[in-house]
């Protein structure tokens, strides 16, 4: 039996980063896929692209990635690119958007967000049919397994059976019609949708790092024994805010918010 890490979304934040690197290596754990956003929102997103790049042995492309990473972004633009330069930027801009293996006689795909745009959302807890996200929402979960020409595949391809994504930093598990859907959260900027209340003393359960562990006979197609666990780890929240309040990015206190609260808003 082997053990696979899956982490998403640590978005510049590299205290919490280096604490989920920390609790794998501890556990054994050599095999770590990283689904994307690795930078904007914290201040250390070329420690995080190095350290991702130093650690993991996949790592996909997300939305911020693509946004900051395009070649025509003139300097000052965003301040995460200013940030990673351009042999960084070169880096994230030609990362994979989806990669696929098979655990335990199970195909797993994994992508971003989904299989037809890096900011697709599904979010099976969470709505957002009124709101700015409406028109990029994922309402049928078999949404997710199609084969699409983003992910370079045809009808021709088989479907897999297990996805796992990132992108709304919230983690969940559940099966649909035989399928089953895993999202590891996000360790830089956890988030808990429905936290509003940022005096509520029970966010504090919600601000930890996460990802998941996948446990099964990796690369085998006959079908055995399979896993899933999630993981919070707690990390130096302080130490990031403080990162953050030295920097001269703009949205800064907007970030130290999300980062001791757990919250969207």
């Amino acid at each position: 039996m082997e053990r696979i890490a899956v982490l998403s979304d640590v978005h510049g934040n590299i205290t919490a980063l280096n604490a989920v690197l920390d609790d794998i290596r501890k556990r054994g754990i050599s095999n770590i896929y990283c689904l994307g956003d690795s930078v904007t929102k914290c201040v250390n997103p070329d420690l995080v692209i190095d350290t991702l790049r130093a650690n993991c042995k996949v790592i996909l492309k997300g939305n911020c990635d693509e946004v900051i990473a395009r070649p025509d972004i003139q300097p000052g633009r965003f301040w995460s690119r200013d940030k990673i330069g351009e042999e960084r930027a070169n880096f994230l801009r030609n990362l994979p958007i989806s990669y696929e293996f098979y655990l335990s006689g199970y195909l797993i795909r994994l992508f971003h967000a989904s299989p037809f745009a890096l900011d697709y959302i599904f979010n099976p807890m969470f709505a957002n049919r009124e709101n700015a996200y409406s028109e990029r929402e994922i309402i049928s979960p078999l949404k997710l397994f199609e084969n699409t020409k983003l992910i370079g595949k045809t009808a021709n391809d088989p479907i897999p059976d297990i996805v796992g994504y990132g992108h709304i930093h919230t983690p969940n598990l559940f099966r649909f019609k035989n399928k089953t859907i895993f999202n590891p959260g996000s360790v830089g900027i956890p988030i808990e949708m429905e936290n509003k209340d940022f005096d509520d003393p029970t966010n504090k359960f919600s601000t930890l790092a996460s990802y998941m562990i996948l446990e099964g006979e990796l690369d085998s197609k006959e079908l055995s024994s399979i896993s899933f666990s999630l993981v919070r780890i707690k990390y130096d929240i302080q130490k990031e805010i403080e990162y953050l309040q030295k920097s001269d990015m703009a949205n800064k206190d907007e970030i130290i918010t999300n980062l001791l609260t757990a919250t969207n808003v």
